[in-house]
């Protein structure tokens, strides 16, 4: 009597599927992509090369506008600004979602109500959040004004040192809720045996959040940093509204630079040059914290087990 070896059961039988799913999946979100990211690019990508108004036709100029790129002193000085505020973003923001997203994780007494108050800024837009700010920092009738023995003569916006701190406070106070809802998530998936075992090898609180805690949120702190360093490059409406890029062009950072040239210069074809340049190195910077962090090979050996 012969036997049969037995036959794996696939998804059309009704047995359970095994592998990723197909490649249709992926079609919707593909779409979307190519054509809310991809197309634009291209055509941005093509506008740079061109001499453009907004309203005669574009006049093919070659590479007139990146020429001007690197002989353009403001753009020299405004990418220095940008590596300066994503720099400062990530070392306020980063320690203090970290230390809020643990804490939000736990079971403490009323948790859940101050975690809803204190994503309140979630829910409103960058331009609310910056109006609200310029009008609490008014130098004449805002809290500066008021303190003195504080502030000095209160203009906050009138030094590049207290404008930059003020947006990186602003973006602060907007965004940490954010990540720290990234970090919130990440430490409720911790298994809890892990500080079991930590406190049967006597390890405190502390030596608990170093030794435990920190090594597995490492991929939501490669995510999150990814996240505040795009968002820290294409930054705009905050510096718009609180310091217009001044005083003079001590905050002009590239995007709002960006913005000057197309908008206000209505150069569209160097700014087009600028943004190319935004997303080269939000990419190049991306691809290399996933490289230097080992994220990609991590996530290849656990695909692999």
């Amino acid at each position: 009597m012969t036997t049969l070896a037995p036959r794996k059961r696939s998804a059309r039988s009704g047995g359970p599927s095994v592998g990723r799913p197909g490649a249709v999946w992926a079609v919707p979100a593909t779409i979307f992509f190519a054509l809310f990211a991809l197309v634009p690019l291209i055509f941005v990508g093509v506008l740079s090369f061109t001499s453009w108004s907004g309203l005669a036709d574009p006049v093919f100029v070659g590479f007139d506008n990146w020429v001007k790129l690197i002989a353009d002193p403001i753009l020299t000085k405004s990418f220095g600004l940008t590596g300066l505020f994503v720099i400062l973003g990530l070392i306020t923001q980063t320690p203090l979602s970290i230390l809020l997203g643990v804490w939000a994780a736990g079971h403490q007494k009323n948790r859940a109500v101050l975690s809803a108050i204190y994503f309140v800024p979630l829910l409103l837009s960058s331009a609310a959040i910056s109006i609200l700010w310029r009008a609490l920092l008014d130098p004449n009738f805002g809290i500066p004004g008021q303190l003195p023995w504080l502030f000095g003569d209160g203009n906050l916006f009138g030094k590049q040192a207290s404008a930059i701190a003020v947006l990186t406070f602003v973006s602060m106070w907007q965004f940490t809720p954010f990540h720290t809802l990234i970090y919130q998530g990440a430490a409720r998936a911790i298994p809890p045996v892990l500080y079991q075992a930590a406190q049967i090898d006597g390890a405190g609180t502390v030596r608990q959040f170093f030794s435990v805690t920190l090594p597995q949120l490492r991929n939501s702190i490669i995510t999150s940093g990814i996240l505040m360093v795009v968002g820290g490059l294409t930054t705009f409406d905050t510096v718009l509204i609180l310091t217009n890029g001044g005083p003079g062009t001590d905050t002009t950072i590239t995007a709002f630079y960006m913005y000057q040239k197309a908008f206000r210069a209505f150069d569209f074809g160097q700014a087009s040059a600028i943004a190319v340049v935004l997303v080269v190195i939000a990419t190049a910077i991306s691809l290399l914290v996933v490289r230097l962090s080992g994220y990609d090979k991590m996530q290849s050996a656990q695909e692999g087990i």
